[in-house]
């Protein structure tokens, strides 16, 4: 390769970069101008320590690029500019493109809860099998009750908020090796439908619906989303996309993961809001509408926002300044 050839070709965009860089307010436009310039950079500056290792121009890449990335984490406008683009794409996109693996997993997911539920309710051998009969008066009398009572309501919404957390980042980090997630949902599966039969089973339906839907639509909402896209991520590795390795098929995959993991934070502490100052505060016919109207607000938003960004072509993968690596031939 033709090293003054290489100056020539791309000096322009260098210097376009470096005057970029040093301009203390940029619009929008200019910064989508310059991140897109200090990619080139970075790509330029790799081609030429692999293929003509000029000490000169090396020394004047690495400085540029240090230069642009400090510009670019630091710039204010951009933080808040990819900030705002990842609740209105990125986020809503990488929901939406997952949907079947969503949808499948909470259908099955309910359907085995509810023919648990059913099973246990109408078998109350199986219930004094499970626990003896004190256990379950209290359960049904006092425990499940006085469970959404217990604490504060701050400290109980930080608490099923960092709880919930948890079980969704198992279900959708298990999905890369997919039996780890149906092991999560089985659990939960098997919990709910056990305690719901006997509450069921013991007349107490009314109260065990009454205080699982309000928190519980969105909460179980996204543990769902959670262990779709978990197994999304692992099918992905299994029966890569058109065109894609493995690699190439898991790594977009688990970069979209990443997206759904960081936006489901946001709606976690909704659910767990719900659920410590919702739920143990308000009767039923008030606290459940406020579930119905959370989960199909998580839904108008995916659909909404993300079937839109995915028909665009964006699915949900990470901008190309986060990712691992830069894409060739840029």
């Amino acid at each position: 390769m033709d090293l003054d050839a290489y100056i020539a070709e791309h000096d322009g965009e260098w210097r376009r970069l470096e005057k970029l860089t040093r301009t203390s307010r940029l619009s929008a436009d200019e910064t989508d101008e310059m991140m897109m310039l200090y990619q080139r950079a970075s790509t330029h500056l790799s081609v030429v320590r692999s293929t003509m290792p000029d000490s000169l121009l090396v020394t004047r890449l690495s400085g540029l690029v240090l230069a642009a990335r400090g510009a670019i984490t630091g710039s204010r406008g951009y933080a808040r500019h990819h900030f705002v683009r990842f609740f209105t794409h990125t986020f809503p996109a990488a929901i939406y493109v997952a949907w079947r693996w969503w949808v499948g997993t909470s259908v099955a997911f309910v359907t085995i809860t509810g023919i648990l539920i059913a099973y246990v309710a109408t078998h109350p051998d199986v219930q004094s099998q499970l626990w003896t009969q004190s256990q379950i008066d209290q359960l049904v009398n006092h425990s499940f009750e006085e469970y959404y009572s217990e604490f504060q309501n701050q400290n109980f919404a930080l608490q099923v908020w960092t709880n919930n957390a948890r079980l969704a980042a198992l279900a959708l980090v298990g999905g890369a090796m997919i039996l780890p997630t149906v092991w999560v949902l089985w659990q939960n599966a098997l919990n709910m439908g056990l305690t719901g039969g006997v509450m069921v089973g013991n007349g107490r339906a009314d109260l065990f619906f009454g205080l699982i839907a309000p928190h519980g639509l969105l909460e179980i909402g996204a543990f769902l989303l959670a262990a779709g896209v978990g197994l999304r991520i692992g099918w992905s590795w299994i029966a890569p996309g058109p065109g894609l390795t493995r690699s190439q098929s898991i790594a977009r995959a688990g970069r979209s993961g990443i997206a759904v993991a960081l936006g489901l934070v946001l709606v976690l502490a909704v659910a767990g809001a719900i659920e410590g100052f919702v739920t143990p505060n308000l009767p039923a016919p008030i606290a459940v509408p406020i579930g119905v109207v959370a989960l199909g607000a998580l839904v108008f938003y995916t659909v909404a926002l993300g079937r839109p960004t995915v028909l665009a072509g964006n699915v949900g993968d990470l901008d190309e300044f986060h990712r691992e690596t830069l894409r060739p031939g840029t």
